[in-house]
């Protein structure tokens, strides 16, 4: 059972819900005071001890440590080096677990690894080589420590259940902090997620994971918000069961989570060397939350997500007593989304049965050492079959495989059929195991949005992916890939111990920390270049709007594709060719007509017949312009972009592409929103995106002064393609002074320049 608070609530010892104030004034002998219980979270005590600013209503952070992938620190670090970064003022994990593998581009990928490595030592970072370990796993094993913060340039960036409040954001936030600014913010909101009672027999973290993933997601309960997990029921959870559920928490939308801590988290930190790092965290005796998600762990069933997004759930019973309904269902939503291409997954039910073609246990969510013993134990002595159906697992780190191999659970796995892969993330945004055209894959990875199993809708490709627990996923497999649950086998799981091998990456990881060498040189491959200039922000703006999406949410992956767009993350110019590309593959076309006319007036060459159309339009209505001295650019709308990864490319690839603004109903994420900001790009709101549609203009009047002095609404109008001139307003939300300056100067860049 997962009850939704409809208020907030109070919580007693940790352990008491109360709702009501005179209960809890009868209570504890004393007058309910909010303004107090607030700050009996967790996460006010560790937000107060970063926050730079002295107003715990405005928060300034500054973080422990940082981390980036393969795929974000070299546009992170090019733009702290152009801003006038020396060295590195944190500690900088580096981890090459997203371009390990991809062949896409030659030598590229492997020249960013050497370019991070030569940025470690000059700068006094942490490298961590490829296939040694994934992002979050190692940053678990090295890095969290109760009541620190982290932030890394990945949205999975969850550290809560080791007692760190941790945070995903583009690559833009972490340049501030490269710079010694700060991360600004306005105090969150905190949710309680209260844990009771103990899970069943087979059902594993991503089984509740999805729950509340499924509770939370489509109602926004816990978007921008701090999860925090408390009750009797963190204690019955092992570490490695929490941090697969915590993972997870990136999902809902919320900011950031942090879990009580105990004995066991303890342990573990003493367990991987740092016993220093341990504290305990837990509420005060009396804390006040916005609201509550309550679960009793004893309710879960075994879940699976169906295509195409983490909240679309169903205990895996139901769909199979419901399987013609629910797959016809799920691939009718599909095909509504998915352009130029037939998601066919009725196909899958034969003779009653569900049936799959691939399994994936992987990453920071499913490669965990507790989750691959489980389906060690479920597979040992089966077979997966010589049919189809194929099963492939990727550890978390080299530590936990040196187990698996040391206990004999990677033997159990590999004589059932199943495949060891390396330390890599790539099925959980579609650059490993992709499946053949049509076919199903089941997951235990973050995401299954559309192509992040690595099909291309564009070339008539498309493959689908379920999310399950690791341990239906084994149940699957040793029936051949027939769809089946954990819980209908009987099944013993043992309990394995665990030894953390630190030398073996002592042996590998280079840690430079507080040790930079400033006359190291920098090593740039061909495809590492530079960011392109940017321009400031004119008084006046005009953009046209180059793809207007109305599906409810578009995600980072429609907005800049995963998979093989990876090798081109060094190359602003070159990764930009594929902005919305598998969403809307004429956006690009349309940009760079309006990136040209841009780089026209600036040269001076004059306005194409087409704009001179538009100033003639605003004219005849009144509307007073300068068309030598306003900037002309690209736009997007969608209904709520930005749902999903922090990748910042899915902003500056539109900047790179001549984009301007995005106009928006609201923003999945607040990542995004930053995003955009830090690229020089509006983030305007509009009520009624009605009065304007795709290849209209929009001129925006006194732009410039509005976004740097703040008025509540911005007049814009909107030219439509029969010359018609509809006036309407568009706000930007709440700016903080930095915003509204980086906005103006055009980029995060040309901000630093400037001051």
């Amino acid at each position: 059972m997962i009850r939704l608070y409809d208020g907030g609530i109070y919580l007693l010892n940790g352990t008491d819900i109360i709702s009501d104030e005179k209960e809890l004034a009868a209570r504890t002998g004393r007058p309910a005071d909010r303004a107090a219980a607030e700050k009996g979270t967790m996460a006010w005590g560790i937000l107060e001890a970063h926050n730079k600013s002295g107003n715990m209503d405005r928060l300034q952070l500054k973080f422990d440590s940082m981390t980036s992938h393969d795929i974000t620190y070299v546009g992170i670090i090019q733009t702290a080096r152009a801003s006038g970064m020396t060295e590195f003022p944190l500690p900088y994990v580096l981890t090459n677990c997203h371009n390990s593998l991809c062949a896409v581009g030659g030598t590229i990928n492997e020249d960013d690894h050497k370019f991070a490595l030569s940025a470690a030592r000059k700068y006094g970072g942490i490298y961590v080589p490829p296939n040694m370990g994934n992002i979050h796993s190692t940053n678990r094993e090295l890095m969290a420590g109760c009541g620190k913060m982290i932030l890394g340039s990945d949205s999975h960036t969850r550290y809560g259940a080791i007692g760190t409040m941790a945070v995903g954001e583009g690559g833009g936030e972490l340049a501030k902090q490269l710079v010694g600014r700060t991360y600004d913010f306005a105090r969150p909101e905190v949710i309680a997620v209260y844990l009771t009672g103990s899970p069943r027999s087979g059902v594993g973290p991503h089984d509740v994971a999805l729950s509340i993933v499924g509770a939370v997601y489509k109602n926004g309960y816990v978007k921008n918000k701090v999860m925090e997990f408390v009750g009797p029921g963190v204690s019955g959870l092992s570490m490695e069961y929490r941090n697969a559920v915590d993972v997870m928490t990136t999902e809902t939308t919320c900011w950031s989570s942090i879990w009580v801590t105990d004995d066991k988290t303890k342990e573990y930190l003493a367990m991987h060397g740092r016993p220093q790092d341990y504290k305990k965290l837990a509420p005060a005796d009396v804390a006040w939350y916005s609201g509550c998600v309550y679960i009793d762990l004893s309710t879960v069933e075994c879940t699976i997500a169906m295509p195409m997004h983490p909240s679309n759930i169903y205990t895996i019973k139901e769909l199979k007593e419901n399987a013609a309904d629910i797959l016809h269902l799920t691939e009718e939503a599909a095909n509504k989304q998915l352009k130029g291409v037939k998601m066919d997954l009725s196909s899958k039910l034969r003779g009653g049965d569900i049936w799959v073609e691939q399994g994936e246990i992987a990453g920071c969510s499913g490669g965990t050492f507790e989750n691959i013993c489980a389906a060690a134990d479920i597979l040992r002595g089966r077979s997966c079959g010589n049919g189809a159906f194929t099963l492939s697992i990727y550890p978390g780190s080299m530590p936990a495989y040196a187990q698996l191999l040391k206990n004999g659970c990677a033997l159990d796995l590999v004589t059932a059929g199943a495949v060891m892969r390396e330390c890599f993330c790539g099925p959980c945004f579609g650059a490993g195991d992709t499946p053949a055209n049509g076919e199903l894959s089941i997951r235990h990875a973050t995401r299954n949005f559309p192509n992040r199993e690595g099909s291309k809708p564009g070339e008539g490709q498309i493959s689908a992916v379920a999310l399950m627990d690791a341990r239906s996923i084994a149940a699957t497999a040793a029936n051949g890939g027939k769809l089946t649950a954990a819980d209908e086998l009987d099944i013993e799981y043992r309990d394995y111990d665990y030894y953390f091998d630190r030398g073996i990456y002592e042996k590998r990881v280079y840690n430079g920390w507080g040790k930079p060498e400033p006359q190291a040189e920098l090593k740039f491959g061909p495809n590492i270049k530079d960011w392109p200039e940017m321009p400031a922000l004119t008084d006046d703006l005009l953009v046209k709007i180059c793809s207007y999406i109305t599906d409810p949410v578009t995600t980072t992956d429609e907005l800049i594709p995963s998979g093989e767009t990876s090798s081109y993350r060094s190359n602003p110019e070159r990764l930009s060719e594929f902005a919305l590309s598998r969403r809307d593959p004429q956006y690009v076309p349309r940009s760079k007509v309006l990136r040209q006319a841009e780089r026209d007036r600036r040269a001076g060459k004059g306005l194409s017949e087409e704009i001179k159309a538009v100033y003639a339009a605003l004219e005849k209505a009144g509307v007073k312009a300068d068309p030598e001295g306003t900037d002309i650019g690209s736009a997007i709308y969608a209904n709520m972009p930005g749902d999903g990864s922090a990748r910042e490319q899915a902003a500056s690839c539109q900047r790179v592409m001549g984009g301007a603004a995005n106009f928006a109903r609201a923003y999945a994420t607040k990542r995004y929103r930053s995003n955009c900001i830090n690229w020089g790009m509006a983030p305007f709101l509009v009520e009624d995106p009605d009065v304007f549609e795709l290849g209209d203009y929009i001129f925006v009047k006194g732009v410039r002064k509005a976004i740097l002095e703040g008025p509540d609404c911005i007049q814009a109008y909107a030219v439509k393609q029969d010359g018609a001139v509809v006036p309407f307003t568009v706000t930007t939300g709440e700016l903080t002074e930095p915003e509204r300056r980086i906005i103006a100067d055009g980029c995060l860049i040309n901000y630093y320049r400037n001051n």
